[in-house]
């Protein structure tokens, strides 16, 4: 079975940009945005939407929130929309799988989570396109999260732009941008689930 290569194909939708068309990029931190924002903005116009209830504290939702921010005030690469801290909207969504290893079933309706809101919210606001920075890292699985991607799109009636933001060098870069921006880099996802292990040890 061959692979898709999402790099290419976000490419190749980019070429085919026109004028007046918009894309909403679902964003976890600042350090991930950083690279994706190096190759989606001078491509499109981008607005970084920062919607992440999965943070398990309201603490690190502003640290994470802030650092965004300064980012795109020290670069200029982007819009930005912000959504309330709503660890409810977590709870709820995961209730039952908190017991899920990292990776697992927990993290897929996370993920399903913050995409379906990003969708929602491009189609409230007319973009064209949504899609996100969690394929920068090499701890998510790409794949997923584009067929994830695709389906909530179609679901609810905006184009989603797949990506895997870790090929041509895109994770070590997104760690140059961050030390040259001097920005905050998390050592876990950001759910309590995901720094529970690390507490253990």
């Amino acid at each position: 079975m061959n692979r898709i290569n999402y790099d290419g194909v976000m490419l190749a939708m980019l070429q085919c940009v026109q004028a007046g068309e918009r894309l909403l990029l679902h964003s976890c931190c600042g350090p991930c945005s950083s690279y994706c924002l190096t190759e989606l903005a001078p491509r499109i116009p981008t607005t970084v939407f920062y919607f992440n209830p999965n943070l398990d504290s309201g603490e690190e939702y502003l640290k994470r929130k802030g650092e965004q921010l300064r980012l795109l005030e020290e670069t200029g690469l982007a819009d930005f929309l912000d959504c309330d801290y709503s660890a409810e909207d977590y709870s709820r969504a995961v209730a039952g799988l908190e017991g899920e290893p990292e990776g697992g079933a927990r993290c897929k309706v996370c993920f399903e989570l913050r995409l379906r809101r990003t969708a929602e919210e491009a189609k409230r606001h007319g973009y064209t396109y949504f899609g996100t920075t969690l394929t920068v890292s090499p701890l998510k699985n790409a794949a997923l999260i584009n067929e994830l991607g695709f389906s909530v799109g179609e679901e609810v009636g905006v184009r989603y732009l797949p990506s895997d933001f870790k090929k041509r060098g895109g994770y070590q870069r997104s760690i140059e941008l961050s030390k040259e921006h001097g920005l905050y880099r998390q050592n876990y996802c950001g759910c309590r689930y995901s720094r529970r292990p690390q507490r253990e040890e």
